[in-house]
């Protein structure tokens, strides 16, 4: 914290300093998000030092307001959003001082982009059965970073449904450390680097036609100690501060009104009545009003995240995300009747981001398939909201007790 508080004037100050000494039209992009990083001004409820200045999270709004209004150059969610709204998170709160400065200024500013190496071929919904192994070596390394560390982790195993992976330059990475005990415990967290030697990247190609996701496979990958996040068997705890920021990104993203896949359709709407009908009408109606209350309900649930941690309430905001996405996607293509079935590029290509609204409908309601899905499951979901939201009884688990090596595979 600074030694006086810091409030909406003097964070106005700071932006206008910054803007002074970084005219936003003659400074390189990248230049300016490292001086707004410098500043303190990218996220100002971070500490000092870390591109913030302890401030209140929710004034962060009054930089980027004042930002956008100079015609300030910003860095993009879409491109490095799981660094942004996953990786960042955990690492502030579970990684050691080097490990923030190391890695949160290029992540913030694009210049890294990050991955997440979590879900696996026999552990997409029940996680925690992940099978990746990660075994203790302090006979050497193939770096000299890992050697002065106190030695490395060797890594085997594939992972899957890894967005932008062949993008990345870092991944958020849990592996198995111990398989004698219970599936939750033997769990470490690493930080991992794709270009070391045994990451391979592999392109999944989708029913959009494009390979937006990938599996990787991890062959004898040397990780040093020193990219551990958290103690070792603590991967499961770090990894729920992942996933809890994770829902909130996916369905608690900032949106305007009529921001996102209900806006394509209104506009439709609007510019073609001869396509209008009476029960078209009424859907439309309906899941207008679910998008909104959705937005706003966004909203909410960020203002309470202001004094603290995403929490599972976060759940609940992916889940009408995802249903939501699918149910007007669907009222879209119904909407544009033939002109719905059309597809307007089957190539296959490895994007750098998910557009959504930037393609036709028959893109929309393909893609919006993967919602209930990436992120979590809806019906994973549902028993987070059940049992820690709404207080109900937990399901019956057999397998909680159990030595992972002794769990059916």
């Amino acid at each position: 914290m600074t030694d006086s508080p810091i409030d909406a004037t003097e964070l106005r100050r700071r932006t206008s300093e910054l803007l002074a000494a970084q005219p936003p039209a003659t400074t390189d992009r990248l230049d300016f998000l490292k001086a707004r990083f410098d500043a303190g001004l990218a996220w100002v409820h971070y500490p000092e030092g870390l591109g913030g200045l302890g401030a209140p999270r929710s004034l962060q709004a009054v930089v980027d307001a004042e930002l956008e209004a100079a015609g300030a150059p910003d860095n993009d969610p879409r491109r490095i959003g799981i660094g942004l709204g996953m990786a960042a998170p955990t690492i502030l709160r579970h990684g050691t001082e080097e490990q923030k400065r190391r890695f949160l200024r290029p992540l913030w500013t694009g210049e890294e982009v990050w991955c997440q190496l979590f879900s696996e071929p026999g552990a997409g919904s029940d996680l925690a059965a992940l099978g990746t192994r990660a075994v203790r070596d302090d006979g050497g390394t193939s770096r000299s970073s890992a050697a002065e560390s106190g030695g490395c982790w060797v890594v085997n195993g594939q992972k899957v449904w890894t967005s932008s992976a062949h993008l990345a330059r870092w991944a958020i990475l849990i592996a198995r450390t111990d398989p004698d005990v219970p599936k939750h415990q033997g769990i470490t967290y690493f930080l991992c680097d794709m270009t070391d030697p045994g990451v391979e990247v592999r392109p999944l190609r989708q029913i959009t036609g494009e390979a937006e996701f990938n599996e990787v496979f991890l062959t004898d990958v040397r990780i040093p100690d020193s990219r551990r996040l958290g103690g070792i068997g603590d991967g499961w705890r770090v990894a729920q501060t992942t996933l809890n920021n994770e829902r909130v990104a996916i369905g608690g993203m900032r949106l305007p009104r009529e921001g996102g896949m209900i806006g394509p359709v209104v506009r439709t709407w609007r510019e073609r009545p001869e396509l209008r009908t009476h029960d078209l009408h009424q859907r439309l109606l309906k899941l207008w009003v679910e998008a909104e209350v959705a937005r706003l309900t966004g909203e909410r649930l960020r203002q309470q995240l202001v004094a603290g941690q995403p929490g599972p309430e976060g759940s609940g905001m992916k889940l009408a995300f995802a249903r939501l996405n699918q149910e007007i996607s669907g009222l879209e293509v119904e909407l544009r009747g033939e002109e719905g079935l059309l597809y307007d590029d089957w190539t296959m290509r490895r994007p750098e981001l998910v557009d959504f609204t930037g393609r036709d409908a028959g893109y929309r309601y393909l893609r919006s398939k993967g919602n209930s899905i990436e992120g979590g499951t809806s019906e994973v979901l549902l028993n987070i909201v059940a049992e820690r939201v709404l207080g109900l009884p937990a399901e019956p688990r057999t397998d909680k007790d159990v030595a992972w090596k002794d769990l059916a595979k």
